[in-house]
């Protein structure tokens, strides 16, 4: 069984954060972006946040297993997301052999600027994207946990999102998460020579 902690990142997390972004890009599902990004992209990214900006990233740990493989998570056995890595379990993995497997980093979110002007300065826009494995395992949901509470620390008044209305686990994410829809623009935005709409959402703090 997996352990998901979730902390703030730092330089070394670039290059997982830009493969998992990559991914949510190449899916088509997430972002209207495009172009995908480089490691040092990234590590550029990162170097220019702020404190009111920060990004975060989930990790999981498990005990290694005979097979070497991969870690397989039980659905719902994710922590809550605390500002120190927290394990679900309560306590240490408790690995064969005395060997623990090494931390992964399965998913990263981010709180990010809505709008430079002053008058906006109490709205986020956030992020979330979760490596393709392990979508659909709790990871999105800790990792959102995690940017309410970072908003709520940092002052924000208000949440925003805009997504796609066919990528119907995120939006089902934020509707448990407390988000409401506010609206849908029609062919916003053009991806791969398809108009696509793009649904807006939004959680009072």
């Amino acid at each position: 069984m997996a352990d998901y902690t979730v902390r703030l990142a730092t330089a070394a997390d670039a290059a997982a954060i830009s493969e998992i972004y990559n991914q949510g890009i190449e899916d088509r599902i997430a972002t209207l972006e495009t172009e995908t990004r480089t490691t040092e992209e990234r590590r550029r990214w990162l170097a220019a946040r702020n404190s009111r900006h920060p990004v975060i990233v989930a990790e999981a740990t498990e005990p290694e297993t005979a097979s070497g493989g991969p870690p397989t998570p039980r659905a719902g056995r994710a922590a809550p997301a605390t500002a120190e890595p927290a394990r679900s379990s309560g306590g240490p993995p408790t690995p064969r052999a005395g060997h623990a497997a090494p931390a992964t980093i399965i998913g990263w979110g981010s709180l990010n600027a809505f709008n430079p002007r002053e008058s906006y300065r109490f709205v986020a826009d956030f992020s979330v994207y979760v490596e393709r494995a392990w979508r659909g395992k709790g990871v999105g949901t800790v990792l959102l946990a995690r940017l309410i509470e970072l908003a709520r620390e940092h002052g924000y008044h208000k949440m925003v999102l805009s997504g796609f209305p066919f990528n119907a686990r995120g939006v089902a994410l934020y509707e448990k998460m407390g988000f409401r829809t506010v609206g849908v623009y029609e062919e916003q935005g053009l991806l791969d020579g398809r108009w696509v709409d793009t649904i807006i959402m939004e959680k009072l703090l």
